[in-house]
Formats: structure tokens, sequence, C-alpha cells
């Protein structure tokens, strides 16, 4: 037994040792050893090239051990007006109902007005935790005391930012009873302007935090961004004509709705169409799509449940109204954004000017991409709904059609 697990432990360390230094090797080594560590055809290997040189202006500063780039499609959902103004929507997604979704939810909302939308400021949290503080209660104290030369302190990591009439707004402090003890969380208040914010308020943390253990006698541990944004929403509202829906399909649309309020399994789903939309423009615009999708489903159990993002009701005439709040946090710079040409020609193609009302865009996609699943849900169900809304179609590799195909979650 002994000497299998030595064996194992050999043959491991074996395998560990081959990835050494493959971070450091040029493009076409790491492809080479790729190529021959898994048994890559020669097909593959000109693939993975074509689509490398295709993009290595952009994925040489994005990622790393970079073999090649996964093309998603990128389109455009046109017909949405949003306060007033008129907007194309670049999307990049792999399921051509959503575009075709959200351009025909815009559409029929445009009879109304289209979308009314407003976002608050661009508030992050930064948090960082202190463990074995002698005192809590003076800890906090002492911090209420530093707090002016803690912000300034914080503040000095980013210039342009203050300059821009961004910065840390306030530290707050709470505490916590753990299984591993009492612990002190301090969290700073940042206003972010137009980036996602997360790298300058993780900097901000990280640059105060021998301070906070100074003044706290306490130990640092995590220093991090929150992605629960619950003070940078955005909101979007709209109203579906009942002379274009008809009051059948209104009806049906808010029994579906009622279903996602009160049944969580629906309701993860109900959410997911939302993110659909959401983060097929937050992708094209190379903006943080993990971070919005853990600040949407945080924010969804805000009230020890989890529930819809979107609300839905008649109104004295019977037309539905629906409307959505979710945390929004998204740049309109930052270097993913500044390094990536593909997203700055889709903010051309956008057109919006400043993160808020970048925000405001999206809340208005999230709507119309959960009123689209709720009418084809409510109608005549998704396989045959979507196969109407879009003209995709499955193809064998000599790009024969085979049959419609549709697998939007709704």
């Amino acid at each position: 037994m002994g000497l299998s697990i030595v064996n194992s432990i050999k043959s491991l360390m074996k395998e560990i040792e081959k990835f050494k230094g493959l971070y450091k090797q040029n493009y076409k080594d790491r492809l080479n050893f790729l190529v021959q560590c898994v048994h890559l055809e020669q097909d593959d290997k000109n693939l993975l090239e074509k689509f490398y040189h295709c993009n290595s202006g952009v994925s040489s500063y994005l990622s790393e051990n970079i073999i090649s780039c996964a093309p998603v499609p990128l389109g455009i959902a046109p017909y949405f007006l949003i306060n007033n103004k008129e907007y194309i929507i670049p999307m990049c997604t792999e399921e051509p109902t959503v575009i075709a979704g959200a351009s025909n939810a815009a559409k029929l909302a445009r009879a109304s007005g289209g979308f009314g939308a407003s976002a608050s400021e661009s508030l992050m949290i930064g948090q960082v935790q202190i463990v074995n503080i002698p005192d809590c209660t003076c800890a906090i104290k002492s911090i209420k005391k530093n707090i002016g030369d803690l912000i300034r302190k914080a503040n000095k990591c980013d210039p342009v930012l203050i300059e821009h009439n961004g910065g840390v707004r306030d530290i707050k402090a709470k505490t916590l009873e753990t299984s591993r003890g009492l612990m002190l969380i301090i969290e700073l208040m940042v206003d972010v302007q137009d980036a996602m914010g997360a790298n300058i308020v993780i900097k901000m943390a990280e640059t105060i935090a021998p301070d906070l253990e100074k003044i706290t006698g306490g130990e640092i541990r995590a220093r991090i961004v929150s992605n629960l944004a619950q003070n940078r929403l955005a909101y979007a509202q709209a109203v579906w004509r009942k002379n274009i829906l008809g009051e059948s399909l209104i009806e049906s649309i808010l029994d579906v709705y009622e279903f996602a309020k009160c049944d969580e399994s629906r309701a993860v789903t109900h959410n997911k169409g939302i993110m659909n939309g959401i983060c097929a423009v937050a992708l094209a615009t190379g903006n943080d799509t993990r971070a919005l999708e853990a600040g949407a489903h945080g924010f969804a159990v805000k009230n020890g449940r989890y529930n819809p993002l979107t609300n839905y009701k008649k109104d004295k005439e019977g037309n539905l109204i629906g409307n959505i709040e979710l945390p929004i946090t998204v740049g309109t710079v930052g270097y993913s954004i500044n390094n990536n040409p593909m997203a700055q020609i889709c903010f051309k193609i956008l057109g919006v000017k400043c993160a808020k009302e970048f925000a405001c865009v999206l809340a208005a996609v999230g709507l119309a991409q959960n009123f689209a699943a709720l009418r084809v849900l409510a109608g005549e169900g998704l396989l045959k709904g979507h196969k109407k809304l879009s003209s995709y179609k499955k193809r064998d590799k000599s790009g024969k059609s085979l049959e419609s195909c549709s697998c939007l979650s709704a």
C-alpha cells in the first residue's frame, strides 16, 4: 500500500511538472504542447490558430495560457425606445431567440412610448474583514474618529476618479457573530462613476487595511468588492397595450408571472431569462457577466425568499404594466473595455454616454427579454413560439438545414 501511494505521488508530480512555465511560453509553443498533450488532430489545431489570429490583439491582454478565441455570435436588437431615445442593442449570444424576443417585445412596447428607465448613483461596496479584535466597541469608535483620514487615503488610489467627482463617499462598520468568533466588517461606499469599479474598490480596501489593523488592534483577512450592489440599482417600466396583446393573453401572462412569484423553482428560471438579455449586452461590451449574475440573484433574495426581479399588473384600461429593478454593475470605461476593440465598436452602436445611461438600457433589455419569455409561455409554448421568433435552423457540417431549433430558457 505504501509503495502504491509513493508511485501515485510521483505520477501526480510528473503531471504537475509538465505544466510548469506554461504561461511563459509563446503562443506557438503553448499550442504545440496542447496538441501533443491531448492528441488533437491537425484540423483542430488549424481551427484554434485561425480564431486566435483573428483576435490575438485582444486576447493577449484579457486572459492567460491562451490557445485561441471562442467565437460567440454578435447580433443587434432594434426597436428599443428608452426614455424617448432610440437604441440599437448589440448582443453576444448563442441563442437566436434572445435577440428575436427582445426586439419583438421592444417593438410592441413602442405603442405606449417604449421604456421609461432610471438608475441610481454608481455606488459600489468594498469590504474589509477584521478578526481577533480585543474590543469591537472601542474599535468602531476609533474608526469613526479616523474616518476622514481613511477616506482621504483611499481616495489617493485613483486621482482620475476623484477628478471626475467619484471616490469614497462613506465608511461604515458592522459586526458579525460567527462560528469563528466576532468579526468586524468595514464597508467603503465608493462612487465609481463610469467604471464597473471592482478593481479600484479592491485597491482602496487593500490600501486602508493596514491602518484599520492598527486602529482596531485586530487582524485583517479578506479585502474584496461586494457584487450585491444594493446601492447601484436600475429600474425600467413599460406598458403593453390590451388592443395589441388581447385581454386573454394578458390574463395568461399574469398567471405565468404569478407562478414565478409563488414558486422559487420557477422564479430562478424566470430570472435566468432576464439575464439572458442583460448578459448578452454585457458580453458584447466587455463587461463582467458573472458580477451581474451574482448581483441579480443575490438581490432576488433580499427579503429572505427568492423572488422574480420583475413585476406585472394591469392598469385601469386593462393594459399590461411591467417593471424591473435590480443591481446593474457595469462600466463604459475600464481595462477589459479599453483593450477590446469590439467592445468599443459595440459602445458606438449603443450610443450611451455614461454608466448610468447604460444601466437604464440594460434594465430595459432585461424587462423586454422577460416579457417575451412570459408571452411565449402564456401562449403557444417555448418550442413553437421560439420557432416563430427565430429563423435559426440546425445544420449539419455541410450546411444543410436539419430542423428548426430553439433552446431559450424563459
